[in-house]
């Protein structure tokens, strides 16, 4: 293996004992890949993989490789790779990776395209700007390509798009759509890693802040769930009346975004959509605003809007940019807009990116077996897959559940049985 691209090699063996780590709290991907070692249901498979670089990233690479995969990975954020993690894969798993922190945006289609190049059965996405490249620029490709899976909400909504107006050249599997994913990734991965990266960036206190949250979706939900318990005043603002009569019936305050700028602290974004964040909001913010974003693209904040109002900008912290406005308040803008828990932390703990990447592992084996009967358009994850996936994380948890008996079985299948 020549061909990869990452930042220094030297990190490799740091990468390994951080990979090493993240193991220790993934038994259920741990189970599929003693399985796959010896099944080798993905013998000779290509596969593209555009993922955020990490050591959870890592173990589901291994997986794939041992269950007979050929495998190619590239980073799905520009700022979301751990370099040490990405020399490891390259000097001790034989995986060869196009990725390095912080490359510009012209590296970062490089290295998609350089994934696209293994000319892929298969296409790993998230945030689909891998399939988004292969349908716009790579199209002799698509004719090797059985399908794919998505790992996020925004990849989702983009592969539907595209489903809908008959642009989707290959069936693609939701993994975000997994309750084990979802329900868990998004809700409990998000609100602690996203609580994370703001601290590690800022170390501002959340107790007493007013702490305002763009989007109650799953992400919504968990961000405001542990803001919440570490002391701040949660603020939601949605577009959506469910959501929005949810998060008030959970007990926070749900506001317009223009009356929540106004008495916000901290602002995150996890909405999907652009400019939630925007001039009229920055215009009357307080001296000191905290703005991030943990949605999976920069554009849920108006930077250019940000860049254009302000007098002067400069970084104060890593990852933290200081814009002067010229009334003298100071707006301050986290990893660059892009996703804060990736840019400033290390993303999900792997206990939880231990069930989003079973589902990848196992959506991918469904795939191969199963391409040629699927369709041209996004489907859910097997509810099969995604109930094993839960009976085995909570074997690996040590806990214990009920089963029904024969007589329930045979009850809840009856229609003749009343009161």
């Amino acid at each position: 293996m020549e061909h990869y691209d990452i930042r220094d090699s030297k990190l490799a063996e740091g990468g390994r004992r951080r990979i090493e780590w993240a193991e220790r709290e993934m038994p259920v991907l741990r189970l599929i890949r003693e399985r796959f070692a010896k099944e080798r249901p993905l013998q000779g498979v290509r596969i593209s993989a555009c993922l955020h670089v990490t050591t959870e990233t890592a173990n589901l690479m291994n997986t794939l490789h041992l269950g007979g995969a050929d495998v190619v990975l590239t980073a799905s954020n520009p700022l979301s790779t751990q370099d040490d993690v990405a020399a490891a894969l390259v000097a001790y798993y034989e995986i060869p990776v196009f990725a390095i922190k912080g490359e510009d945006n012209a590296t970062y289609y490089k290295h998609i395209r350089a994934a696209l190049d293994h000319q892929p059965h298969v296409t790993m996405d998230d945030g689909a700007d891998l399939v988004s490249t292969l349908h716009k620029e790579r199209r002799e490709l698509l004719a090797n390509v059985v399908g794919g899976t998505e790992e996020t909400t925004t990849g989702v909504i983009r592969l539907r798009a595209m489903a809908a107006d008959g642009a989707l050249a290959f069936p693609v599997i939701a993994v975000n759509d997994a309750m084990t994913k979802h329900f868990f990734d998004n809700r409990y991965g998000t609100g602690q890693s996203t609580i994370d990266g703001i601290v590690r960036a800022t170390n501002v206190l959340l107790a007493g802040k007013n702490f305002v949250i763009a989007g109650y979706g799953w992400c919504g939900r968990g961000l405001a769930m542990r803001a919440r318990g570490m002391g701040a005043n949660v603020i939601v603002t949605e577009v959506d009346p469910l959501p929005a009569l949810e998060a008030v019936m959970d007990g926070y305050r749900v506001m317009p975004m223009i009356e929540a700028a106004r008495i916000g602290d901290i602002f995150v974004t996890v909405t999907g959509d652009i400019n939630v964040l925007d001039q009229q909001h920055f215009e009357v913010m307080k001296d000191g605003a905290i703005v991030a974003n943990s949605g999976h693209f920069n554009v849920e904040i108006n930077i250019p809007a940000l860049e254009k109002m302000c007098k002067d900008k400069r970084l104060v912290r890593p990852f933290v940019e200081q814009y002067e406005m010229p009334d003298g308040r100071r707006i301050n803008l986290l990893g660059e807009g892009r996703l804060i828990n990736l840019a400033a932390a290390e993303g999900h703990p792997a206990s939880v990116m231990d069930m989003s990447f079973a589902n990848q592992a196992l959506s991918l084996e469904y795939l191969i077996k199963n391409a040629s009967q699927l369709e041209k358009k996004v489907y859910s994850v097997p509810m099969e897959i995604d109930r094993e996936i839960a009976r085995l994380k909570l074997a690996g948890m040590g806990v214990s559940i009920d089963i029904l008996t024969p007589e329930q079985i045979a009850y809840l299948n009856s229609w003749e049985e009343g009161t």
